[in-house]
Parts: C-alpha cells; sequence; structure tokens
C-alpha cells in the first residue's frame, strides 16, 4: 500500500477537523434540537460542496441503474451513523462520543474478515487490538457515566458498526460515477431524510438560532459536510479499507482532550496511554510494506548490459 502526499494531507486535515468538531458539535445541540442543527448544517454545507465539485468540474449524473444502490450505500455511510450518533450526543460527554463513535475501525475490520473474507495481516491486527485497547482505557472512567443513559452508548455503538458496513460497502461498488458525485446526493438525501425527521419530532422547539448555534453550524457545514465528509468518502473508496478507518483513530483522542479544554471534561492517565495506542494502531497502517532490495538485479536487466556492451 502506497499513500500519496495528497492522501496524507487529508488524513491530517480530516483528523484536526473532525476531532474538534465533537465539542463544538456538543456545543451545538445546547443551542439547537440534535436533528433541527444537523440538518441545518447539511443545508448549509450543500452549497461549498456544491461550488467544490463544479470546481473540480465532477460530473453529478448516477447512471439510473444505480440509484438502488445508491441509496443502500446512503443508509450505511450517512443516514444512520447522522441520525443516531446527534441524539445519542445529548446523553454523553463529547469525548465519550467520540470514543464510542471511532470503534468503527474495529467494526470495520471484523466486518471486512467476517462478511467479505477479507484477510488481515498480523501487522493489522496487531494495528486493530492496539485500537480496542486504547478505546477501553479511554472508557475506563466513562462506564459509570454511562449507566444513567445505557442506550445513548449503546446507539453509538450500533451506529458505529452500521457506518463501519457502509465503509466495507462503499469499496466495493460497482458504481461508476465520481465518488465526489456520491458524495453530493448522498448528502442531498440525507438532509431530506433529517429535515422530515426534524420537522415532525422537534418542531415544537424550534428558534431563532443564537449567534454560538449559528457559529457550530457554521463550522459543521463548512468544514464538515463542504470538506471532512467529502474527503472522508474518497479516501474510503480509494484506500484499502484497514488504511482508511485505522488511519483516523487519533480522531477520538482529539475529540477527548478537545473537549477537555473546551467544555471542562475530565482527562486520565489513561487518556495519554490510549493516545500512543492509537499512534501504534496507525503506524501499522501507514508504515511502508518492505519491498524487494532497490539494488537486487532486475530480470533481464544482465542480459541488456551484455547486449549494450556488445
Amino acid at each position: 500500500m502506497t499513500l500519496s502526499p495528497r492522501h496524507l494531507l487529508l488524513l491530517v486535515l480530516l483528523t484536526l477537523v473532525w476531532g474538534l468538531n465533537w465539542p463544538v458539535m456538543k456545543l451545538g445541540i445546547g443551542h439547537l434540537p440534535p436533528l433541527t442543527f444537523r440538518s441545518l448544517s447539511m443545508w448549509l454545507g450543500l452549497p461549498v460542496l456544491y461550488a467544490a465539485v463544479r470546481w473540480l468540474k465532477v460530473d453529478l449524473r448516477v447512471a439510473r441503474s444505480d440509484w438502488p444502490e445508491l441509496a443502500k450505500l446512503t443508509l450505511t455511510n450517512m443516514l444512520v451513523w447522522h441520525v443516531i450518533a446527534i441524539l445519542s450526543l445529548q446523553a454523553l460527554s463529547s469525548g465519550r462520543a467520540a470514543i464510542l463513535g471511532y470503534t468503527m475501525p474495529i467494526f470495520s475490520a471484523l466486518c471486512g474478515r467476517a462478511m467479505f473474507g477479507e484477510r488481515l495481516t498480523a501487522r493489522q491486527l496487531g494495528g486493530v487490538a492496539a485500537a480496542a485497547v486504547g478505546v477501553a482505557l479511554l472508557l475506563w472512567h466513562e462506564v459509570a457515566g454511562m449507566a444513567g443513559a445505557p442506550w445513548a452508548a449503546f446507539g453509538m455503538l450500533t451506529a458505529a458498526a452500521i457506518w463501519a458496513l457502509g465503509t466495507q460497502q462503499l469499496r466495493r461498488t460497482r458504481i461508476a460515477a465520481p465518488t465526489l458525485a456520491l458524495t453530493w446526493w448522498m448528502t442531498v438525501a440525507t438532509a431530506l431524510a433529517m429535515t422530515l425527521l426534524a420537522a415532525a419530532v422537534e418542531h415544537e422547539r424550534w428558534q431563532a438560532p443564537s449567534a454560538v448555534a449559528w457559529a457550530t453550524v457554521a463550522y459543521n457545514a463548512v468544514l464538515i459536510f463542504g470538506f471532512a465528509q467529502p474527503a472522508w468518502l474518497v479516501l474510503a473508496r480509494g484506500l484499502p479499507p484497514a488504511a482508511s478507518t485505522l488511519s483516523v483513530m487519533m480522531i477520538p483522542a482529539l475529540g477527548a482532550v478537545s473537549g477537555a479544554l473546551w467544555l471542562g471534561e475530565r482527562l486520565h492517565w489513561q487518556d495519554a496511554a490510549a493516545i500512543v495506542l492509537m499512534g501504534v494502531a496507525i503506524g501499522t497502517v501507514l508504515w511502508p510494506k518492505r519491498t524487494p532490495s532497490a539494488t537486487a538485479t532486475p530480470a533481464g536487466a544482465d542480459t541488456d548490459r551484455r547486449s549494450q556492451g556488445a
């Protein structure tokens, strides 16, 4: 596996944007109903995404025969995740929610092995194990807190598992359309569905957003739905599943740290140990594999030299 500088830059930016977004979302749903917050962020993010795909001259057409598969990808990659995660965040700290949400790479590795026969190398299995221990450490002081809202913890884990399935499906999709075209239509469909849900269950709580609410919505509109979501889908479709999932395992660590700094959520020694383990998990995927020595003589090279000497 070879990661280009563009892939590495996307991974770094994605980690920063998504990691910092957990306390931003927690702050946002303190001022707006959760589904309304998410829907508003998507609608304001769509013009940003549209400007990007137009600037890149991406063809947005998707063949009608591919619509059923596109609907399935929308369900597993976006709709279930965004609905359940934002509802669960109400009863969880931002750090805890990030930790539970980013068990997704573990689910993805297991899903790929169980459902698609994907073989994991010993190094990748080690990365999954390191990530799993890291998540367990980050949850060390959170179990008692989850006792009051087990539905939220279970909901976040369920959303992570479905997102993991969606990542595997996206990797294997036969839709010929560009990934950004799929991202556009999945975001439109998810925004419509979430708006209908928000109107059905939250309309009595609607009110004019405050300045803080608008700031959190703007962050999500521009950086999450205008950049992070499409960047993730491009990586998930273009890289091996293990690389595109384990490589973002620093996001929950960043979410936990930023939640502590901005929202006063307490950190413990286990958090530092978990960050080290997350780094190990990333290294197992991003560290280049050994290749045959570049000094080895390629087949036929001696013959070529003899021919030239003659």
